[in-house]
């Protein structure tokens, strides 16, 4: 970290700036701008959003005067406007991957579909890319990661969310020698399967958050969504389908997650859950095989062992965001990505109510469904439905149950959007 620290500093005393573009203007996309005015050698020099008085806020928010914000409708008015140093701001996505200075494009928007044809914009026009949008991640993550190899750009989760911040850990202990058993998350609440924006819209509102936003957290498709993330980047699975999500303390971790025969909820280790009582952190359990390693990690109060707990008690979402931008632009290194050509966990579907034939579906934290984690060769055996691919588009072929897993046959999915496309490509491989 004292590297990126010293190389931004850098940076800014040769007057120089890593220029940002930020796609998506809500909590994440406006917190994520008043966090990169406080970094040196780093700006955020443009932002997109469908509404540009969001755009406009996320600025004004940070500091900035109404006077150096350019809202800019073409291409040409946004290089112009950069090489002025002005701020600027546009609804139209495209152009967050295409001005001639950025370095660096950030995805804040969470839709799935946008995410797949920012990430391509993004890859295809020689811009890293650093996606907060872990939704589309995990249904074309890994193809979208060989593509960004072969351009010779980076494709990235982002510091700071859950996966990162796991993958932070996971790759201290593996580092340093720690045999990993076992990564997860915590959860603030427990799961309501039937959480809709309209029953959690108050509180949503509250916060400044999406009610739809909210609503994927407290019904757990988010939960799913970011376990899958951290399995695709370690090449952990799930122990059993949609987690275990037990209520313990951080003290009780390794004890938990111990094999069953030693008094823990594990069939196997090397793999991935979520646990309530210890968010909003995330942990990481390890052992050893050295008995002197034992030794020392009880002496530094760590635990009886056999297993351990490393675990971070906080997770600052965007706000950490200006790490995987440096990583990426200094040193052309990923904070969180695919491990694999394909997944190794998939976020499948359920019906979240009765569905009628001819009945159009939504999308995560909607009305109509919900996610719920396996591996990826079971969701491939059983042809289940990743819930990346469901959209308003996509139209129900026969009555499905409340709490129905959903495969292809039962659906039919929208062929043109971007991530259809980009997760045939990538099935193939």
């Amino acid at each position: 970290m004292i590297g990126l620290y010293n190389k931004l500093n850098k940076l800014q005393e040769d007057n120089k700036n890593i220029k940002v573009s930020i796609i998506g203007a809500g909590l994440m996309g406006k917190g994520l701008v008043s966090q990169m005015m406080l970094v040196k050698g780093m700006v955020p020099s443009l932002v997109v959003s469908n509404k540009i008085s969001d755009a406009v806020e996320a600025y004004t928010l940070a500091g900035v005067s109404r006077d150096d914000i350019v809202v800019a409708k073409t291409l040409s008015e946004i290089n112009l406007a950069m090489e002025s140093n002005k701020y600027v701001v546009t609804d139209i996505t495209e152009y967050g991957t295409k001005g001639n200075l950025i370095d660096v494009v950030v995805d804040a928007t969470g839709v799935p579909n946008a995410g797949a044809t920012i990430a391509m914009d993004s890859i295809n026009n020689k811009k890293h890319i650093v996606m907060l949008n872990v939704e589309a991640d995990t249904v074309i993550g890994p193809i979208l990661n060989k593509l960004a190899k072969e351009a010779g750009v980076v494709y990235t989760g982002t510091a700071g969310d859950e996966p990162g911040s796991v993958k932070e850990i996971f790759d201290f202990a593996e580092t340093t020698g720690f045999e990993v058993l076992a990564i997860g998350k915590g959860k603030n609440n427990p799961i309501d399967y039937n959480a809709t924006p309209d029953s959690v819209r108050e509180k949503a509102l509250k916060s400044k958050l999406n009610p739809k936003k909210l609503a994927s957290f407290v019904d757990g498709t988010n939960t799913m969504v970011e376990m899958a993330a951290m399995a695709n980047s370690t090449g952990f699975i799930p122990d059993i389908r949609g987690g275990y999500g037990p209520t313990t303390t951080v003290d009780n971790l390794p004890k938990i997650y111990s094999l069953k025969e030693d008094g823990g909820i594990l069939d196997k280790y090397k793999i991935v859950d979520y646990a309530h009582g210890i968010a909003p952190g995330v942990f990481v359990i390890v052992t050893t095989s050295l008995p002197q390693v034992h030794h020392e990690m009880q002496f530094l109060k760590m635990g009886p062992g056999p297993n351990y707990v490393l675990y971070r008690p906080y997770h600052l979402t965007s706000l950490e965001t200006p790490i995987s931008i440096a990583s990426a632009y200094l040193y052309n290194e990923p904070t969180i990505a695919p491990k694999y050509n394909k997944p190794v966990a998939e976020v499948i579907t359920m019906a979240k109510k009765d569905l009628k034939a001819g009945e159009r579906l939504d999308g995560m934290g909607e009305y109509t469904i919900l996610g719920s984690i396996d591996t990826y060769e079971v969701a491939k055996k059983e042809n289940l439905v990743p819930i990346g691919l469901i959209d308003n588009n996509t139209i129900v072929k026969r009555d499905i149950k409340k709490g129905e897993f959903i495969t292809y046959d039962m659906v039919e999915l929208d062929t043109t959007t971007e991530i259809y496309k980009l997760r045939n490509i990538q099935d193939k491989i």
